[in-house]
């Protein structure tokens, strides 16, 4: 035990003198070669000496030393296989020199010697011509890196962990030799147009086959950003409406589950219910930039210093690189249900429901009964169910815009006001504008991308009391033939605060009007209402 707990003081004491040495080699560097404002690799983003491989396949790093101009080379740190050979695993130093073996690189700048990003013309109708979507920092990619930003949205953070924690390889290239959509969804005439889709890339989930060259041959890290798959969709309340006859069973759109099981493993008599059977796509963000500022109305300019600023400085090349058009922002993306042929949704003959739901937490999971957003969720599918069923196609377009786009934890904070100051309808805007500043921060004119990605060309059928989307959707050239709200008998008690104060605030509704005079007497129930 005493040699034991020896070698580990040793081995400490070793790896506390190789860290003091790197520090004070990194000095000497700084003083043998002192940077000066235009050629500091921090201030003008400088390339960085990446990882290269000897003949015989050793990693190898350029020297950061004042001998790195003479073209000297110096081995790297042993690679994560050798490493683990080792009976103690590398430190986080060694870790973090092996994953990370250049100085830090805070920008680039258009022209800059060895970069050329790979050509990406958006909106042409030709893939090859088009270009993939490279956002990686990989050494095979960064200097053809075309975007800024990482693939996943905000789960890029996630991988970022993995990858510190060494629980995942950052070079593991993915194997997607199985992962073609099982349901078509082919190319559209809005996929050559720069301004109909911008907000994400309509050849996301074909990434594995039209750049196939790029990926295979060049090396580049080219990734899907939208994947296409097929699935049933079961829930209680689709259940529920089975039973009522609300839905028909007909075994093709609308199927019955299969059987329940008691504990002793038996074959229960309880009615196991319905499932759905649907299409699904998951589709990441993917901004072009002059196209999302035209749609708001503003400058490419104003657009990047906004998204610079107010995301702390997380991504300085939007404002030094503004020859790269392509932004792959770090929110939540989209995902689109599908009942029925999805082969019908541009057939402008067959009939078309949508609904498109923008996230709601507490409610679509939880069952919340403060909002209306799980009713709405679960009266669309059946109206999608039944659409499918006369012969047309459903679509349900889930967008991950939390709390109006304002997060869950803004959310709650406006419930603690409304509840503490008297949740009446009145009060129901004014409520979140004292805490967030904006009463709704959904921006709605991204949206009919997605709409357009499918071939929709006409609505016959949108669910929807929001003029921000109905407007939206007109504005981007699809005709919305009919529009109308949840039926009255599926409003929560306590929601109808949010019903009435959006109905007295323009919104859409096939029932009755209420003016601001009337929303005073709209209140919904106190916390000590629920201590019962």
């Amino acid at each position: 035990m005493a040699s034991d707990s020896a070698l580990t003081q040793i081995l400490t004491q070793l790896n506390a003198l190789q860290v003091s040495h790197q520090a004070l080699q990194a000095k000497l560097d700084l003083m043998s070669n002192p940077p000066s404002p235009q050629s500091s690799p921090l201030s003008r983003g400088s390339p960085i000496p990446t990882g290269h491989h000897s003949p015989n396949g050793q990693n190898l790093l350029l020297s950061s030393s004042p001998l790195a101009s003479k073209s000297v080379l110096a081995p790297a740190v042993p690679t994560i296989a050798a490493l683990s050979e080792h009976k103690d695993a590398p430190s986080d130093k060694e870790r973090e020199k092996l994953l990370y073996p250049g100085r830090v690189l805070l920008t680039t700048y258009p022209d800059q010697h060895g970069y050329k990003p790979f050509t990406l013309n958006w909106g042409a109708p030709d893939p090859s011509v088009r270009g993939p979507v490279i956002p990686s920092r990989l050494p095979s990619s960064i200097k053809q890196r075309n975007a800024l930003g990482a693939h996943s949205g905000s789960y890029s953070i996630y991988r970022a962990l993995a990858i510190a924690m060494g629980t995942l390889s950052p070079s593991h290239k993915p194997d997607y030799s199985q992962t073609e959509p099982p349901v078509s969804i082919p190319p559209q005439p809005a996929w050559a147009d720069p301004h109909k889709i911008v907000s994400f890339d309509p050849w996301g989930h074909l990434v594995p086959q039209v750049f196939r060259k790029e990926v295979e041959e060049l090396g580049l890290d080219v990734r899907p950003s939208i994947a296409v798959t097929r699935a049933h969709m079961k829930m209680s309340e689709i259940d529920d409406a089975a039973r009522k006859g609300d839905i028909t069973i007909d075994g093709k759109v609308v199927l019955k589950s299969r059987p329940l099981m008691n504990p002793d493993g038996t074959v229960s008599d309880l009615d196991p219910g319905v499932e759905v059977n649907i299409s699904k796509a998951a589709v990441e963000p993917v901004w072009y930039l002059p196209g999302v500022a035209e749609r708001f109305g503003i400058s490419e300019n104003l657009l990047r210093r906004a998204l610079f600023e107010d995301t702390g400085g997380m991504y300085p090349e939007l404002i030094t690189r503004p020859d790269i058009k392509v932004f792959l922002p770090p929110i939540g993306g989209l995902t689109v249900y599908i009942f029925g042929n999805p082969a019908l949704l541009s057939d402008e003959s067959k009939e078309l429901t949508l609904r498109v739901h923008d996230e709601c937490n507490g409610s679509d999971v939880f069952g919340s009964d403060i909002c209306t957003c799980k009713p709405y969720l679960t009266f669309a599918i059946e109206e999608c169910c039944r659409c499918a069923q006369r012969g047309g196609v459903g679509v349900v377009v889930y967008f991950r815009k939390e709390g109006r786009a304002l997060g869950e934890v803004t959310k709650y904070l406006v419930y603690n006001l409304r509840k503490r100051g008297g949740d009446s309808a009145d009060k129901y805007f004014k409520s979140t504008e004292l805490i967030a500043g904006v009463k709704d921060m959904r921006f709605q004119a991204l949206m009919p991308d997605v709409l357009h990605w499918l071939g929709i060309k006409k609505i016959d059928n949108m669910v929807s009391m929001s003029d921000m989307k109905y407007d939206a959707i007109v504005q981007s050239g699809i005709p919305i033939l009919k529009r109308y709200d949840i039926p009255e008998h599926l409003i929560p008690p306590d929601s109808r605060v949010e019903i009435d104060a959006k109905i007295a605030a323009g919104y859409f509704t096939s029932g009755k009007q209420i003016t601001q005079a009337d929303l005073i007497k709209t209140v919904g129930r106190t916390w000590e209402e629920t201590e019962h």
